[in-house]
C-alpha cells in the first residue's frame, strides 16, 4: 500500500527564491561574523581582524570582497597619513542585522535545550 502524497501548503516562494539570495549572502564561512562585527559602524581591516581571531587575513579579504560585490558593505579610502581603508554596512547591509540577531536567539534556544 502506498502512501498518499501530501501537498505543501505554505505559500510559494516568489521566483527567483528570495531566501535561497539572502542565504547566499549569510551562509558563507564568516560573513555572519563580519557583518556582525560592522552593525556597530565602521571598521578597518585589522580591528575586523581582532574583532574575529580565528579568521585568516586571505579568508577575510576575499569576504570583504564578496560582501562589497553583493551591497552588502562599502569600503572607504581615507586620506590619512598612512592612508587607511574602512568597511560599513550599506543600508542593504543593515537590514540583515534583525535576521542575525534572531538567528543567534534561536541559537541561545537550542543550546539552553541540548544542555
Amino acid at each position: 500500500m502506498s502512501l498518499k502524497v501530501r501537498h505543501n501548503k505554505s505559500p510559494k516562494p516568489p521566483e527567483p527564491c528570495m531566501l535561497t539570495e539572502c542565504m547566499a549572502i549569510i551562509a558563507g564561512a564568516w560573513a555572519p561574523n563580519v557583518i556582525w562585527c560592522l552593525r556597530e559602524g565602521p571598521r578597518r581591516f585589522n580591528e575586523l581582524r581582532i574583532d574575529i581571531p580565528p579568521i585568516s587575513a586571505k579568508v577575510l579579504s576575499a569576504r570583504l570582497s564578496e560582501l562589497r560585490k553583493r551591497g552588502v558593505l562599502i569600503r572607504h579610502v581615507r586620506t590619512t597619513s598612512p592612508p587607511s581603508v574602512e568597511y560599513e554596512l550599506t543600508d542593504l547591509g543593515k537590514k540583515l542585522i534583525p535576521a542575525l540577531d534572531a538567528i543567534v536567539q534561536v541559537g541561545h534556544q537550542l543550546k539552553a535545550v541540548r544542555e
